[in-house]
């Protein structure tokens, strides 16, 4: 949760800061990173669409997500003035530890949710899959120690009426999809362990590194899952898997490890509701599914959240301001 600047700050010398650490502004997040957020979720929306049209296992397709990746988050990093032979050596061992619970949950995370997708229906999939629009919130509020403002759990009841509506009347609990939803539903409890190990490590690391370094993490346990369920790996076309590794990892998951730094969980639990209208939209124009009256409100209710709950951020912002002494 943030902070209310102090009325008569006390004065320090400015602190030098590497590149594997992330600036600080006492004037809060940076103007393009809600723009950030917002665009790490219409990248990430894609991913579902190149899974279904990779030819290999849906875990394979998460092991080629993060693996093809890797070259490119690390000669990205390394551009960015990343130094990781002088760099990580400094790091110390809650923070190793910290990156590789990251990537072994993400690692976890796709391969659980790809292999429920085809286990249950896909708006059951999506509804569990994204549990952490809910849980990760709820763990900012215990880490704060408070309840959420009345503008804040407006924003939440809006938010699930909104993903409600967009589920419709395709949402269904079959004791068939059981095994399914359980997957989806543990998916989503990886994902959140995800943001609270990444959003530890964006206390120290830019999110190049931070990236990079939970993708290479992730790489062997998703080898390791594929090949346990006997999935085909090697594929025969690599273009929807590089097109998942460039929008998915490289866009989307670059974009969101930024925004981690720079919001609050609420703010990052609501932007994931854009994913499920994203796909809807992706499902109308490339499949013909039809989007009915109930997901444009549902989307319009989403968009209602997003804006309430930057409400209190921008209010503590010109109140900090005017604090501020000439």
């Amino acid at each position: 949760m943030a902070r209310h600047a102090p009325r008569h700050p006390r004065k320090s010398a400015p602190r030098k800061t590497s590149m594997t650490e992330t600036p600080t502004t006492p004037q809060g997040p940076q103007p393009l990173a809600f723009a950030a957020l917002i665009g790490a979720n219409v990248a990430l929306a894609f991913g579902p669409w190149f899974v279904r049209l990779a030819d290999t296992g849906p875990v394979a397709a998460g092991l080629w997500r993060v693996a093809l990746a890797v070259p490119l988050l690390i000669a990205m990093s390394l551009a960015s003035g990343w130094r990781p032979v002088r760099q990580l050596t400094g790091l110390g061992l809650g923070l190793w530890l910290m990156i590789a619970i990251a990537g072994v949950s993400f690692a976890a995370d796709l391969a659980s949710w790809h292999f429920g997708i085809l286990r249950t229906t896909l708006a059951n999939a999506t509804l569990f899959g994204n549990s952490a629009t809910l849980i990760y919130p709820l763990y900012g509020f215990l880490i704060a120690r408070t309840w959420p403002s009345r503008t804040q759990g407006l924003a939440l009841l809006l938010a699930a009426i909104g993903a409600a509506l967009l589920m419709g009347q395709s949402y269904s609990l079959n004791p068939r999809n059981l095994v399914g939803d359980l997957l989806c539903l543990f998916a989503g409890l990886l994902y959140t362990l995800y943001f609270i190990g990444m959003a530890r490590v964006r206390d120290t690391m830019a999110p190049l590194p931070a990236l990079t370094l939970s993708s290479i993490a992730g790489v062997l346990p998703l080898l390791m899952f594929a090949l346990a369920l006997g999935e085909k790996v090697l594929p025969d076309h690599w273009t929807p898997l590089i097109g998942l590794a460039l929008c998915s990892q490289v866009i989307g998951q670059g974009l969101m490890i930024y925004a981690l730094g720079q919001f609050s969980p609420l703010i990052v639990g609501l932007a994931l509701l854009t994913q499920p209208v994203v796909a809807a939209v992706i499902g109308w124009s490339v499949y013909g599914e039809r989007l009915g009256r109930a997901d444009v409100i549902g989307a319009a209710l989403v968009a209602a959240a997003l804006v309430l709950v930057r409400r209190p951020a921008k209010v503590e912002l010109r109140s900090a301001r005017h604090d501020q002494p000439a």
